[in-house]
């Protein structure tokens, strides 16, 4: 039985290493796993009857540092009552009654808190052992080196390999691709246990305090490229079935604006007043030191006994700025405290998004293959593609008809550079291109299309609005990946452009503080406005 459990085995702490691997299967650095555990009531951990659950293992980390926190209030000192006693084994000096019975009932106390309290699920045959190693210092928890025995090697961290239940080839609990997932017995099958039942309850036939994950966070659906199907919150709805009195997940923060397969659980969790605190990095990387979760990453406590809006914390740079909200104030999840300030200001005034000025996607119903002829022709129309310029006739044009001889403002729908901060913590948001279209001139449905004006004046002066700091923050806070949809300009206002506007203006125009201006302007990196963005 190792002395004190935990401090003298780990050096340099394997799980901070492990930590720094970069997958869609994260793994938790410890000080992370304890800021999670730091939102729970502590006593939890003076009690021999809680509960805990961890039905994603894969370090054992959560586990572990439950099983020191549960150590320390069951056993106050008893890190330096082992060394006091050791060091009388050491010596051969006798122990006393008190230590013989001190010894004892620590020793069942150990195997309480190993065999009635912690519980876990492992996500692969792989973590399981690490799992086990990370928990019982020892990946055989029945073998002599485990610190509290099992009669199986498994112990309370179990790991049972489940084959995906196909059809029309997908996976119908998680909606991962036969074709990548459908492996023989020397390979992981990636269908883990915890979301391939429909009674989750049936695993361990038990109920549970605590509830406390790192859950996968997606699997390739089999789509072209990098297509992929959520899963972390098929892990939360899926803990929210056992109706634990506590529920806290790491998860990425994407469902915040939605995205595929996610506007069903962002509603429930925009609506649900459970959720106590929301703990969010925009910057994965705080969280997880290498590791880039595109559109951040999140922790939060959901409490059955809780009814009322949520502690929201932003961390930015190792700042901590935290405001009570419903997180239901807006259609989408305003991330950043300050900026939930600032739209209230906006929307205050009389308010039209700049959504409504314009096009749906493929505003021309152009393919984005189609190139069209090398040279003009009579009565053709310019059209812009990723390739460049073409000419096609205008009765190939069958959708925004109405757009064609106005000038407007044409931008891509991918963002240069990708949604994530510079090596300063700044965004550019700023599509690839974003340049007038004049009359007779159309564009593919690689580009989003803006305004309908009979002055080109007017498409400048949309032209620099739209690389005002000021909009581009208003379009960030929407924005959960590389792409921008008609959708993501919700927030940003639209305003009269029979005018060029700034910055100044702006910032005065909706009555921001000094503390708001800087933000924004901290927030967001310059552009010059006007053109060809990519020429």
């Amino acid at each position: 039985m190792a002395d004190d459990f935990y401090s003298g085995i780990y050096n340099p702490d394997v799980l901070s290493c492990i930590a720094n691997l970069s997958n869609d299967e994260v793994f938790t650095p410890p000080e992370v796993a304890n800021a999670m555990l730091d939102l729970l009531p502590q006593e939890l951990f003076a009690s021999t009857e809680t509960t805990f659950l961890d039905p994603a293992c894969k370090s054992g980390v959560f586990l572990r540092e439950i099983a020191k926190r549960l150590l320390a209030a069951h056993f106050p000192g008893y890190k330096e009552a082992l060394d006091a006693i050791n060091a009388k084994k050491s010596a051969g000096t006798a122990l006393t009654a008190a230590e013989e019975t001190y010894l004892t009932e620590f020793g069942a106390g150990v195997n309480h808190i190993f065999h009635h309290q912690l519980f876990g699920i492992a996500i692969t045959e792989l973590t399981s052992l690490l799992s086990r190693r990370g928990v019982y210092c020892s990946k055989f928890p029945n073998g002599e080196y485990s610190v509290s025995h099992f009669d199986d090697a498994e112990g309370n961290i179990r790991f049972k390999r489940i084959q995906h239940r196909w059809k029309d080839g997908k996976c119908v609990f998680c909606g991962a691709s036969q074709s990548q997932y459908d492996r023989d017995a020397s390979l992981e099958t990636h269908a883990y246990e915890w979301i391939h039942t429909t009674k989750p309850e049936e695993i361990w036939k038990m109920k549970f305090d605590v509830i406390i994950s790192n859950p996968p966070y997606q699997l390739s659906d089999g789509g072209n490229g990098a297509s992929a199907m959520p899963l972390y919150n098929r892990f939360v709805e899926q803990a929210q079935k056992l109706h634990p009195h506590y529920l806290t997940m790491i998860i990425p923060a994407r469902w915040f604006a939605g995205g595929r397969a996610l506007s069903d659980f962002r509603a429930n969790m925009l609506n649900d007043n459970h959720i106590r605190t929301i703990v969010d990095y925009a910057a994965s990387s705080e969280c997880f030191p290498g590791v880039n979760v595109a559109g951040g990453i999140c922790y939060f406590l959901w409490d059955k006994d809780y009814f009322g809006p949520c502690n929201f914390i932003n961390v930015s740079n190792g700042e901590c700025n935290a405001l009570t909200r419903d997180l239901n104030e807006f259609n989408v999840l305003i991330r950043n405290n300050i900026g939930v300030s600032i739209l209230r200001k906006i929307q205050s005034v009389s308010f039209t998004p700049l959504s409504n000025f314009m096009a749906n996607y493929n505003p021309f119903l152009i393919r984005s293959y189609e190139r069209g002829a090398e040279e003009p022709f009579k009565g053709c129309l310019r059209l812009y593609s990723s390739k460049g310029i073409g000419y096609i006739p205008r009765a190939m044009v069958t959708k925004g008809i109405d757009l064609i001889d106005s000038y407007k403002v044409m931008m891509t729908y991918a963002m240069s550079g990708g949604n994530k901060p510079s090596s300063t913590g700044d965004y550019m948001v700023i599509p690839a291109t974003m340049k007038i279209l004049n009359p007779g001139e159309v564009c593919t449905e690689t580009y989003l299309c803006i305004g309908k004006f009979n002055s080109p004046d007017m498409a400048e002066n949309l032209l620099s609005y739209m690389s005002t700091k000021f909009m581009r923050f208003l379009l960030l806070q929407t924005l959960t990946s590389i792409h921008i949809t008609k959708e993501n300009f919700e927030f940003v206002p639209l305003l009269n452009y029979s005018k060029p506007w700034t910055d100044k203006e702006l910032y005065e125009k909706y009555g921001l503080t000094e503390d708001e201006i800087t933000f924004i302007e901290s927030t967001i990196k310059p552009m010059d406005a006007g053109g060809d963005l990519n020429a």
